[in-house]
């Protein structure tokens, strides 16, 4: 029997995958700001046209090409146009919800699972549009993403981070006899002792489809059983881990506080290091000598010691916190001086996650708005390997970027002040987050009826 005319086929696109978004709309914008990261310029009443998910051209009106007459056309009026913002260390599985950090470790994986997608819409929100995740993020959170089921940032997994047994991964209290098996997952850490182990398990979350190895070098503030100054892993087990993210192509970076544990990573070949708030002028020289990117996260320490989250870590965890927070500028001051590469970083966890734009105006302190917004742009697009890609405003590149009515090149805590000045998020050419009533968030559309 033959299809009556009016009858429209079946898209089996979308019956097999119904979240599939439909293809890019194309957007004009005219009369935009054009802030450029790599050197602070502004360039006034520029045409932007993003078609396909990527920015296909930036200049005046009449050199656009074709403008398709199907566009969306937008005139800016001399807003801002930025890039899409990075942050570096996240823990998206570390959700909101509990008061305290104990409370937050025993939250069921289902739970857990249905609150991501909060987490990730909120970070589009305040304009990230890529985060890299430095612990508990899975391959499915990422692929959904990329699929469309929901709105995230462009996603960079660690996978698990390695922890040796007693480091900053081990989740266990002092009091638990109970030995964990190799290679036991613990929270958003993996517990891995001896060159044999580290080898196996770095492989294994490559195999997972991590994006780069996330290693636990020294003490941390919220595990139960260490100490700051500890040092943790051997040479051995660390140039073991290096070797299988060097032989996928990828890199190590280290969770390390003190000079001792950054040196021990750096000699290894680690190329990242995570926190830093005991840098000295010695080991920032290394670091600037090896070409080791900083990822502060000073944010985290500031907001945990905050009254209103006063419960939040254990007594020692507090005690341990207030060792660190009170350096960290320094550090990031010692490192600036010395020309590392530095990236903008939060590490927030539970209910702290909505501080993440305030790390802007701690590092106001010691960093120009430039410096600050090449930390959450094309620095991290070099760590990420995605210079050629993310993190500019210009043709080829992903079309995520901002539309904000100030300037954070002359005050970055507009960046803070998100609801006030960030009007629209896009990523991959697509409105993700909205305050502007001249762009709607993109959903499916629903056929309209008479």
């Amino acid at each position: 029997m033959a299809t009556p005319s009016h009858v429209t086929p079946p898209d089996l696109r979308r019956i097999i995958k119904p979240w599939q978004p439909e293809p890019q709309q194309t957007y004009i914008f005219t009369n935009a700001r054009i802030i450029d990261p790599v050197t602070g310029n502004i360039t006034e009443s520029t045409a932007v046209k993003l078609s396909g998910g990527l920015i296909s051209s930036v200049g005046n009106v009449a050199e656009l090409g074709d403008t398709n007459s199907g566009a969306i056309r937008i005139d800016l009026n001399g807003k801002f146009i930025c890039p899409g913002l990075i942050d570096c260390h996240v823990h998206i599985a570390a959700v909101p919800g509990s008061a305290s950090l104990q409370d937050l470790k025993k939250l069921s994986n289902n739970l857990n699972l249905l609150r991501q997608p909060s987490v990730c819409q909120s970070m589009l929100n305040r304009g990230f549009t890529t985060v890299r995740d430095c612990g508990g993020a899975s391959l499915a959170l990422k692929e959904s993403i990329q699929e469309g089921v929901i709105p995230g940032p462009r996603l960079f997994i660690a996978g698990h981070a390695l922890s040796q047994t007693g480091g900053h991964g081990d989740h266990r209290q002092q009091h638990d006899p109970n030995e964990c098996c190799a290679g036991h997952v613990n929270g958003i850490g993996r517990i891995v002792d001896g060159v044999e182990q580290c080898l196996k398990y770095a492989r294994d979350e490559i195999r997972q489809g991590s994006d780069f190895i996330k290693i636990m070098g020294g003490g941390g503030v919220a595990s139960p059983s260490d100490q700051i100054h500890h040092l943790q892993f051997s040479d051995e087990e660390i140039k073991a881990i290096v070797t299988v993210a060097n032989n996928a192509g990828t890199y190590v970076t280290s969770h390390a506080y003190t000079p001792q544990a950054i040196q021990q990573a750096i000699h290894q070949g680690v190329k990242g290091i995570e926190h830093g708030n005991l840098l000295d002028e010695a080991t920032a020289k290394l670091m600037k000598e090896h070409g080791v990117f900083l990822t502060p996260t000073l944010v985290t320490y500031a907001t945990m010691d905050s009254p209103e989250f006063g419960g939040f870590l254990s007594p020692a965890s507090a005690q341990k916190n207030r060792e660190v927070l009170h350096k960290g500028l320094h550090a990031l001051k010692l490192a600036s001086d010395a020309g590392v590469d530095i990236c903008f970083g939060t590490d927030l966890l539970g209910p702290l996650h909505f501080a993440q734009s305030k790390e802007f105006a701690i590092r106001s302190r010691i960093q120009t708005p430039l410096e600050i917004l090449q930390s959450a742009t094309i620095t991290p697009a070099r760590l990420l390997k995605q210079d050629r890609f993310l993190g500019q405003i210009v043709p080829g590149f992903a079309a995520d970027l901002l539309v904000l009515n100030a300037n954070p090149l002359e005050d970055i805590t507009v960046l803070d002040r998100f609801n006030d000045h960030l009007l629209a998020t896009f990523k991959d050419g697509r409105v993700l987050a909205s305050r502007w009533s001249q762009l709607d968030v993109e959903t499916i559309p629903l056929p309209k009826i008479e």
